[in-house]
């Protein structure tokens, strides 16, 4: 048996890891261009891997190889036929039911790349004003005007309508094919399929509402008192356009710091670039494959992509000279230096993270690092005086941002939860009956439109968004043990890691080198010498 799988590995990596460099590439370039014809040929490679995925006698090897115990006292084997197997296994339905799901999502994918807000004419002889994200994001953040505001924030849900009834549509084809494979449907698919355990991410979500609740009440207070006083309106006048964001997932900036200026005459790349080959994960040869500004009809997101597990490792960003999208370069440079110091000489199927919410922690352990003061001061240069006068209000500022996140994350979760138990129900109305719970802002009066539609994760990226959680659990858990136990450093002061070596030398060779040789919790723990807990995230920003 062992030596049959061995034959099967070669077959199989011969078949997938050309295709699957192609349809990397030919995504990536779609994502850039924009055009039809793109996403058309991404959509095609990717129904070629799928096609490999379903076929039906391989999934029946794989099941005869699960039963082998000459081959489950082989790890790294094992841990190759459990990945595999896995991928095979939410393949195994119709195929021309597989070929409408990558259809629909190219379709959709499309749509949102594709999509600009329209403002209104303000009169019949003018065109309508195209809006790109940056736009809508940068007048709900600085205006003071509640018309304004209102305008662009109704304006960014335009995408739902468009999109809302091929959502529908995705999620019914989804659930029919997670029923088709023996479960109850397709977020439960999803995550046992991702080797998570539905009940334990449903404790987990419970544990956080419990732990967040009250100090998010408490400070989503202050950010009314905040905004009512800055909007000249009466707290209960407040609308999810006042919120300085689209989703209010990220918090408006309530504190006196305004982390915008330190980065508007920095060059954002290069800031990016010293900063993690300081620390000894050189990014040089990331940088030069990457499409980092914006473009005509590209991607407004942002976005890492390992092509070939070869090293050929992207990213995709539109990089503005501002705090954001500080924070999303080093984020998305988290991901990137994770896929790059995988072993390359691991097996191809385990050369990749070990699961998707680890790189998230790692981009997001270097993402917060964009309001750190004591990153501030190591890495853009501000003076101790300048530190010490904003130490309190950036702390206070990703506090905020986090518990904000928190709240959001338990919207997504629930809601997309709930749509996959019962898609037929008004979902309009599921949306922001958790929207007012959760993140306790009001439904605007007589709104009935989709506006869960027009996130694009629930299109997607279905079943992903409490990854995103995890993953901050997670990178609180590496920030303390970075501190205490690598650099060993006080961790009751912030801490930068900028130009610390032995950073990159604990994440080269106790984390991302093992790539996907562990599971997940595995992995965790020998990088932690803990389980996956909560209680660092309390520490850092409950507590």
């Amino acid at each position: 048996m062992l030596k049959m799988f061995i034959n099967f590995l070669v077959e199989y990596e011969n078949k997938v890891v050309v295709l699957s460099k192609e349809a990397s590439l030919a995504y990536f370039n779609a994502s850039i261009s924009g055009k039809e014809e793109d996403y058309k040929k991404a959509s095609e490679l990717q129904l070629q891997l799928s096609k490999i995925f379903s076929d039906k006698k391989d999934f029946e090897k794989l099941k005869e190889f699960k039963g082998s115990e000459e081959i489950n006292n082989e790890q790294i084997l094992k841990r190759q036929l459990d990945i595999i197997y896995n991928t095979y296994a939410g393949h195994q339905f119709d195929e021309k039911l597989q070929e409408e799901i990558i259809n629909l999502s190219t379709k959709v994918e499309e749509k949102f790349s594709t999509f600009r807000a329209c403002l209104p004419e303000s009169n019949p002889d003018e065109k309508a004003q195209k809006l790109t994200d940056n736009k809508i994001d940068e007048v709900l953040e600085n205006s003071t005007d509640s018309d304004e505001l209102k305008l662009h924030w109704t304006a960014s849900k335009q995408i739902g309508n468009l999109v809302a009834d091929d959502i529908k549509q995705l999620v019914h084809l989804r659930n029919k094919a997670a029923k088709e494979l023996g479960f109850v449907n397709y977020h439960q698919m999803s995550l046992e399929l991702s080797e998570q355990n539905a009940d334990d991410i449903e404790k987990l979500f419970d544990e956080l509402d419990e732990l967040t609740r009250g100090s998010f009440a408490k400070l989503k207070d202050e950010i009314d008192e905040y905004l009512s006083q800055r909007y000249s309106i009466n707290k209960n006048e407040l609308m999810p356009w006042h919120y300085q964001d689209k989703f209010f997932q990220q918090g408006p900036r309530i504190y006196k710091v305004d982390l915008d200026k330190y980065y508007k005459n920095k060059d954002i790349v290069e800031t990016t670039i010293k900063y993690y080959n300081d620390i000894d994960l050189n990014i040089d040869d990331l940088i030069e494959k990457s499409d980092l500004f914006e473009k005509e009809g590209k991607y407004q997101h942002a976005y890492c992509t390992n092509i070939d597990r070869q090293g050929d490792v992207r990213v995709l960003c539109n990089v503005k000279s501002n705090y954001r999208w500080m924070g999303t370069m080093l984020h998305e440079y988290g991901h990137a230096v994770y896929d790059k110091y995988v072993n390359m000489n691991l097996p191809w199927t385990i050369r990749e993270h070990a699961h998707i919410f680890t790189t998230e922690a790692i981009a997001m352990l270097f993402g917060r690092f964009a309001s750190n003061p004591q990153w501030l001061k190591d890495v853009i240069g501000i003076n101790d005086q300048e530190k010490e006068k904003i130490s309190e209000d950036c702390y206070n500022s990703l506090r905020l941002e986090q518990l904000v996140f928190s709240r959001w994350v338990q919207v997504m979760y629930r809601f997309e939860k709930s749509m996959y138990e019962n898609p037929g129900q008004d979902l309009n109305k599921l949306w922001w009956n958790l929207v007012e719970k959760y993140q306790m802002i009001k439904k605007p009066e007589y709104r009935n439109e989709p506006d869960w539609a027009s996130k694009i994760h629930v299109a997607l990226y279905p079943a992903y968004y409490h990854n995103y959680m995890l993953g901050e659990l997670l990178a609180s858990q590496l920030y303390y043990y970075i501190t205490e136990k690598v650099i060993k450093s006080d961790s009751s002061q912030p801490q930068s890691f900028a130009e610390n070596k032995n950073v990159g030398a604990y994440l080269k060779h106790l984390f991302f080198s093992y790539g996907a040789m562990y599971h997940w919790s595995e992995l965790i723990k020998k990088a932690t010498g803990e389980e996956l807990t909560p209680k660092y995230y309390a520490r850092q920003f409950v507590n």
